[in-house]
């Protein structure tokens, strides 16, 4: 399929964006210096930000493997992408299952212009790419390239991976999220991260308003607050947990050794009914 072509003034390079510093978090090279310094500010204050982002790409490994292994999922949505890193999503699960079959979603041109460049399948499944507006489902489930590749009738894989952070309560996240569920058959799965309130209570304060002056919302979420998420669901053992301790014992490549105590929660449940 043909990907999204965006002209270099459709990209706004004049503030920060949450998918642009999370790449620089990931020592890659797919930010701008608007991004570059953002992300410098937060870490003067925070250094523990690269190990935040490097654990919830861990976990994406981690939840992935284990969707299409153990749980034989072969269809996945991946909302709130973000700017490629292998080995991406679609990657981890066709390594388990070539046929597996894979839409990224994200509203960030810069992300959907990479991804276009890089983000190949292997020949017996597919890997597809929308730009859309997570707050706005009928961008993501109107799509004719999500109809395309994946069967909505059977289960899918929902992947909310560091995104409802930056939904604030007056957005409606928990509805948004029962929306997203409600589209996908029973049998389906959400695996969903979330960051949680430093335990220092000033230096969650000061990232907050660090995020803030640069135009993007933040909220950390408590378990209880993260456990909502999945409402309605039947969780995966171990539940929601802080992220290390997710399925720790799955040993994915480039998959590291995390700080038990990164300030990240995150779990896997399944849609019943």
């Amino acid at each position: 399929m043909a990907g999204y072509i965006f002209r270099a003034e459709d990209i706004d390079t004049s503030k920060p964006h949450s998918a642009r510093m999370y790449d620089y978090f990931l020592g890659g090279k797919t930010h701008y210096e608007v991004d570059a310094l953002a992300a410098e500010k937060v870490l003067a204050v925070w250094p523990r930000a690269k190990v935040w982002a490097r654990a919830n790409r861990s976990f994406m490994h981690r939840s992935t493997h284990w969707l299409a292994a153990e749980a034989g999922i072969r269809q996945f949505l991946d909302i709130g992408t973000g700017v490629p890193t292998e080995p991406n999503l679609h990657q981890i699960a066709q390594r388990v299952a070539p046929d597996s079959r894979v839409v990224y979603a994200d509203h960030d041109p810069i992300v959907l212009t990479y991804a276009d460049a890089l983000l190949r399948s292997a020949p017996a499944g597919r890997a597809a790419y929308l730009h859309a507006d997570v707050l706005r489902p009928e961008t993501i489930f109107d799509a004719p390239v999500l109809h395309d590749t994946i069967d909505l009738s059977q289960p899918v894989a929902l992947s909310l991976n560091a995104l409802l952070h930056f939904v604030p309560d007056e957005k409606g996240p928990y509805e948004l999220v029962a929306h997203l569920v409600d589209q996908l058959a029973p049998g389906s799965y959400l695996a969903l991260s979330h960051g949680a309130p430093d335990d220092d209570p000033v230096t969650t304060a000061r990232v907050t308003e660090l995020y803030r002056s640069s135009g993007i919302t933040v909220v950390g979420r408590t378990q209880d607050q993260v456990t909502r998420f999945f409402d309605g669901l039947e969780l995966v053992e171990p539940g929601v947990t802080m992220i290390s301790a997710w399925k720790s014992e799955i040993d994915q490549p480039l998959t590291e050794v995390i700080d038990a105590e990164v300030s990240l929660f995150a779990g896997v449940a399944r849609k019943v009914s």
